[in-house]
């Protein structure tokens, strides 16, 4: 398994989007997925579809209870699991303070969970507090999200030197592998010329024994669109809300390019295809109070299942009514292909980094919020009836202003 921490100390410069939609292009490729919510404000949470209130499990456990990571993580998409997050993780470093070993809670937790998943990324807080050093000290490599502004770039070499500390000190596998530029305006002149100064400066690093020594900026830009900040409204990657936008393009060449670096150098001579939910080892023996392995998702047109934790059979699943079912259309294009290690005999897998909007198109035109006014006393009660949980209300006064 890679673990990869997508940290910036800045927020608003699309730490939650990449994620979201970088594993998202992973897991339809035929990897197997699992993202880590280290935000207490739980935005790749809610990006996935799911609630944070009806968080029952999630990261605060794994941290301060110690939790099994693999009963902690819901089955989202095909091949991909999240580790959300919910409020209470506010807390978690306060409570930490006294621990022997905190910073390196969550390693310890995912180390044995390495040889079930391809990928897992971590959504780092926009500090560089204890949570994140719990990343740092887990990942393998560093991809830091950047907008090409001014003051983004002021805050960059100090991040820079904090990964260079966790790994001197905590973890000395750790290093920044990749830079992407986000919310990029090829129009300006600005964005063209941060990237420059960013490119003179890792040029300079090269040969040394720094942590960014190898880092290199994605041959790719993520371009400003709307599409990208529409998404999270409908709980929608944005393969899935809109797959023919520049954003849904660009995340597909960044995983692209991403995974690239990790194919094996010599294929295979046999391929199988990629079951979703086996994430155990054939050889082990599954036992009734083990997590079960989910069922296969080789036919793409089955409705998928909702989010179930891993130590839940298929058969006690309860749906959640936050989570939308994700229904793959045939008539999606035929885009560019990678190739995945099978889990079973490693043997590659042609796959398509796309995946079809979830619902018809009219549903896309719709909002997710309605906005409406109270009724009168007299309607009150029938209106509360029919009311849905997640409409806004307007109110108005029965007089109108003097």
């Amino acid at each position: 398994m890679r673990t990869i921490a997508v940290l910036n100390q800045k927020g608003g410069v699309g730490k939650t989007t990449t994620v979201v939609n970088i594993a998202a292009a992973l897991a339809a490729a035929g990897s197997r997925v699992v993202v880590i919510d280290f935000d207490p404000q739980a935005h790749l949470t809610i990006h996935l579809g799911l609630e944070p209130q009806t968080v029952q499990s999630g990261s605060y456990k794994v941290l301060i209870q110690s939790a099994e990571f693999e009963q902690q993580i819901l089955l989202m998409r095909p091949n991909l699991w999240l580790l959300p997050a919910n409020i209470n993780l506010v807390g978690a470093e306060s409570e930490l303070v006294s621990v022997v070993g905190r910073e390196t809670i969550l390693r310890e937790a995912v180390e044995s969970s390495q040889d079930k998943f391809d990928y897992c990324l971590i959504d780092c807080a926009p500090s560089l507090g204890l949570l994140t050093l719990n990343a740092l000290a887990a990942a393998d490599d560093v991809l830091i999200p950047l907008q090409p502004h001014f003051l983004a770039l002021r805050g960059f070499g100090k991040l820079l030197q904090t990964v260079e500390l966790v790994n001197k000190r905590i973890n000395p596998n750790l290093k920044v592998t990749w830079i992407l530029l986000c919310i990029f305006d090829s129009r300006a002149s600005l964005p063209s010329e941060v990237r420059a100064d960013i490119e003179q400066f890792l040029e300079k690093a090269r040969g040394t024994n720094c942590a960014w020594a190898q880092a290199q900026i994605l041959p790719v830009y993520i371009r400003r669109n709307i599409k990208l900040a529409e998404a999270p409204s409908y709980g929608k990657t944005i393969f899935e809300y809109e797959q023919n936008c520049h954003g849904a393009e660009d995340y597909r060449k960044a995983a692209e390019l991403i995974h690239a670096q990790f194919q094996p150098s010599i294929p295979p001579e046999t391929s199988q295809p990629v079951v979703a939910g086996e994430i155990q080892d054939e050889s082990d023996s599954v036992e009734p109070s083990q997590p079960q392995p989910f069922g296969s998702h080789e036919n793409q047109e089955e409705t998928l299942v909702t989010p179930v934790p891993l130590s839940q059979p298929d058969s006690e699943a309860s749906p959640q009514p936050s989570t939308q079912p994700v229904v793959a259309d045939e008539n999606q294009e035929q885009l560019s292909t990678i190739s995945t290690p099978s889990p079973q005999t490693g043997s590659q897998v042609p796959a398509q980094l796309s995946t079809q909007p979830v619902g018809a198109d009219e549903d896309q035109r719709q909002p997710p919020i309605e906005i409406k006014s109270i009724p009168s006393s007299q309607q009150e009660t029938e209106a509360d009836s029919k009311m849905q949980p997640s409409e806004l209300t307007e109110t108005t006064s029965d007089q109108s202003d003097t």
